[in-house]
């Protein structure tokens, strides 16, 4: 009784249908910090006030006023399931939003990842990697680090 109790006060609920209001929330927080760091960079990088970024999958540089995108390198849905069954919506955004699970790409990028897994839909086309101009690389170092953030020694 007492372990029923714990699971329900604590939304531990594995049939919980996906749910991005914690998510999206902890998103616009995760973002305005990256923006006033890239702000940051590019006062530092040459006294303008334009935020400053490396694409995560490219490697490019992106100026503020450049079609970029804050991007989930693991999807935030493919993390919310994986959780789901032990941790709250609230545990699960923050999980999504860590700082090694989001960077910045081109929107056109972002658009055609959408929520799908990065190696599917990016890593394992060549066509879209050429496509894209993917460093492929600096992209499986940032999907590693991801991975350790949202998932620790799987």
């Amino acid at each position: 009784m007492e372990k029923e109790k714990l699971t329900k006060d604590r939304s531990f609920n594995p049939n919980r249908p996906y749910h991005r209001t914690e998510i999206d929330q902890a998103f616009t927080q995760r973002k305005a910090l990256m923006h006033q760091e890239a702000l940051n960079r590019g006062k530092a990088y040459d006294g303008r006030e334009l935020a400053l970024y490396q694409d995560c999958y490219t490697g490019k540089t992106l100026r503020g006023g450049d079609r970029y995108d804050y991007e989930h390198i693991l999807s935030a849905e493919a993390v919310f399931d994986h959780y789901k069954a032990t941790h709250t919506n609230e545990q699960i955004a923050v999980i999504v939003n860590h700082p090694d699970n989001v960077g910045t790409t081109l929107r056109t990028i972002n658009q055609y990842k959408g929520k799908y897994d990065l190696v599917s839909r990016i890593l394992g086309d060549p066509a879209k990697m050429a496509e894209f101009d993917i460093d492929a690389a600096l992209t499986k170092r940032n999907l590693q680090k991801a991975q350790q953030a949202v998932f620790g020694n799987k």
